[in-house]
């Protein structure tokens, strides 16, 4: 997995952490790998969304552990450590509070055909763009999941493409025949 925190997500998928989750609610979930813009408030999730960014949340928070076990990060979580004088840098200790959880309504009402102009205020082109590395990232979500046997998880991350795969997000281009199309974000 190289498009989201490879630990983080690598101890969901061995720990089949999205198996109660239908592939809406999990390219969804998968959007705060991705998503980086600060936004003024978070959207209000529903339950089960609420329940599964708390899930990851868990889940960073015991990777976090283990790497402070280990020395992988300091008392006050910096990657930056010396031990007996030499100074380790670590660039993948896992920040619990790095996870954006901005864009998972989003995506979640995208991958269920709703229209993403209706739904936010975000900039169009960031939607766009997380999106689009969202396909990727269920695309390593799957390949991992067929490596690990969970073949349920393999399906639902071939639907979650399917999901979000769709109208301008993924066209080839804006210009048609003769015919341009303007978009209002």
């Amino acid at each position: 997995i190289n498009s989201a925190d490879e630990l983080v997500l690598t101890e969901l998928i061995f720990e089949n952490a999205f198996a109660d989750y239908d592939y809406s609610e999990i390219v969804a979930l998968l959007s705060c790998f991705i998503f980086q813009e600060k936004l003024e408030e978070q959207p209000e999730l529903i339950p089960k969304l609420e329940e599964g960014k708390k899930t990851i949340r868990d889940f960073a928070q015991k990777v976090y552990e283990v790497q402070k076990q280990c020395k992988l990060t300091d008392d006050a979580g910096d990657a930056n450590v010396v031990n007996d004088g030499v100074d380790l840098i670590f660039d993948d200790v896992v920040d619990v509070n790095k996870f954006n959880f901005g864009l998972v309504e989003i995506v979640y009402e995208w991958s269920r055909g709703k229209v993403y102009i209706d739904l936010t205020e975000v900039m169009g082109g960031s939607i766009v763009r997380c999106i689009t590395r969202l396909d990727e990232t269920c695309r390593e979500v799957k390949e991992a999941a067929k490596i690990v046997g969970t073949l349920s998880l393999c399906k639902k991350m071939e639907e979650a493409q399917s999901s979000i795969k769709r109208d301008i997000i993924f066209a080839k281009s804006l210009v048609r025949s003769d015919k341009i199309l303007i978009l209002k974000f």
